[in-house]
């Protein structure tokens, strides 16, 4: 296999924990971008015990107008990214009326425009290089089939993957992929901030994703051309066929 550089936001937990498990091979560089600068230090301890090259950094993207610097920092030190994973992300079961504005705000600020502002920052790098490269951005099936008390959430799911749609389009000369991750309920501590009563993770307990099972499937369309990966298949379904009988 080439020796290539991947990134991770939100990395020190949940599923961008487990890619970065996933992805930690002899010849790869991981660049880990998280909040907690301990978990990045342990989680990197352990990687670089596989022989994998890391390079981690503590960085809050929320704070939109900081990403540029990170971004050249990262180029400084790695010289090149040949794939970027965004992951980084956060939801809240609330109504609409509930939801307040500083919390949807944030959610948009991580889950769509920190992701938008690292694509449009390492695209031009692409471009120029002419280098095959793999854009991932990490949406939902909420984008796709909205729910109750997920209105704030949904709709920065669902401008990830009309972003996404779009980007590929403009991208489709080049040779820069992009694939949305679309996910259903997913075993992590997402739900720990979405919803402190635990009433629905215990709810859909039993047919939620494993984060590993779902960084094995992410490892697989690595440099390739495929457009969605939706989980689990059933509910992907189920979103194809509200489409078309929203009823």
């Amino acid at each position: 296999m080439k020796k290539d550089t991947i990134l991770i936001t939100g990395a020190t937990k949940g599923l961008g924990r487990a890619l970065s498990y996933q992805l930690a091979r002899n010849n790869r560089t991981l660049i880990l971008i998280g909040r907690s600068e301990d978990l990045l230090i342990d989680l990197a301890h352990d990687l670089k015990a596989r022989e994998t090259t890391v390079f981690t950094y503590t960085a809050d993207l929320t704070e939109i107008e900081n990403i540029a610097a990170l971004v050249k920092t990262i180029l400084t030190d790695v010289k090149s990214v040949d794939v970027i994973i965004n992951n980084a992300g956060f939801g809240l079961f609330e109504y609409a009326t509930g939801t307040t504005r500083e919390t949807t705000a944030n959610m948009f600020q991580l889950n769509v425009l920190a992701m938008m502002e690292l694509n449009r920052l390492f695209i031009p790098e692409w471009i120029k290089q002419k280098t095959k490269a793999h854009i991932i951005n990490i949406g939902s099936l909420a984008g796709k089939l909205a729910t109750p008390k997920a209105t704030s959430y949904a709709a920065t799911k669902h401008a990830v993957i009309g972003y996404s749609n779009a980007l590929r389009l403009e991208l489709k000369a080049t040779r820069v992929a992009v694939t949305t991750v679309n996910l259903g309920p997913m075993k992590t501590s997402f739900f720990k901030v979405a919803d402190e009563s635990g009433n629905y993770e215990r709810a859909v307990e039993k047919i939620m994703l494993t984060p590993e099972k779902v960084a094995a499937k992410i490892d697989q369309l690595l440099y390739t051309n495929k457009r969605e990966l939706n989980l689990p298949i059933w509910m992907s379904v189920g979103s194809k066929i509200h489409a078309l009988f929203p009823r």
